[in-house]
């Protein structure tokens, strides 16, 4: 367990793979921490440095009082990403992950070399709508939205399993400041602007059954990046790393091949 002190935040973090690895960075989604990618893990290649963190509010980081901004989240990856010494990552960020992941690879190209955009988008949701998930939330605690997001983040055949019934825990388990600090900093970000001046390496992953990111959606903000690629999982959810981890570690594999990653 690793905990990096960078001011205003303590990010806890983990690394895996080989202590001289190429650099491959993993952001995760609103309410979950770093073990999103866990199933994932065992099936990528060899010869990585595999570094996942949790975003401040979230996992075992601290969580400063609500609301966070965007730019916070990004300057904590930019600060974690230095006081690691990590150039020319492969950023991998899945739904607000991938946000962080957008404002960070315009903010620092020297630290990030590719990126994974993986079921999300430029802009998420709407203001209204996240205003009133906060307000459900500051009544009703995480709870109040835990059913509804299980069916937004997972397919049809992944929830008649049980399996799914541990990331609703971890959801309603997150700190709600982290939580409701997330959910502004999500509310409050536009990147169409930003994101269509990029010019790097960029695949998209979409869930053909994703309620939170639409594929349609997804693959909008793809096509802002001129040479991207773009990969549809089919009856997947939001979480696709969750639902099918040998496949999505088969779709980074061939990405880090094409780009001369490993």
């Amino acid at each position: 367990m690793k905990i990096a002190d960078l001011g205003d935040v303590h990010l806890h973090y983990r690394i895996d793979g080989a202590a001289d690895g190429v650099p491959i960075v993993f952001a995760n989604s609103l309410g979950t921490d770093l073990r999103l990618w866990d199933a994932v893990l065992p099936h990528l290649p060899s010869g990585l440095r595999i570094i996942r963190y949790d975003k401040r509010g979230h996992g075992l980081s601290s969580a400063p009082p609500a609301p966070y901004s965007m730019g916070a989240l990004i300057r904590d990856a930019e600060a974690l990403l230095d006081h690691l010494d990590v150039r020319d990552c492969v950023f991998v960020g899945l739904s607000i992950g991938g946000m962080i992941a957008q404002g960070l690879a315009v903010k620092r190209m020297d630290q990030i070399r590719a990126l994974v955009l993986s079921n999300t988008a430029a802009k998420i949701g709407t203001p209204p709508i996240w205003q009133d998930r906060m307000a459900a939330v500051r009544s009703g605690g995480i709870e109040a939205l835990a059913d509804a997001t299980m069916e937004r983040w997972f397919s049809r055949d992944y929830r008649a399993s049980a399996d799914h019934l541990a990331w609703r825990t971890m959801m309603v388990r997150q700190p709600v400041d982290g939580y409701l600090g997330c959910c502004a900093a999500i509310a409050g970000t536009d990147f169409y602007t930003p994101t269509s001046g990029l010019r790097l390496p960029t695949l998209g992953i979409a869930g053909s059954e994703d309620g939170s990111t639409p594929p349609d959606l997804v693959r909008e903000t793809i096509d802002l990046i001129p040479g991207s690629r773009f990969e549809l999982m089919r009856r997947a959810g939001h979480l696709p790393c969750v639902e099918k981890p040998v496949e999505y570690a088969a779709l980074l594999q061939r990405f880090l091949t094409d780009i001369g990653h490993i």
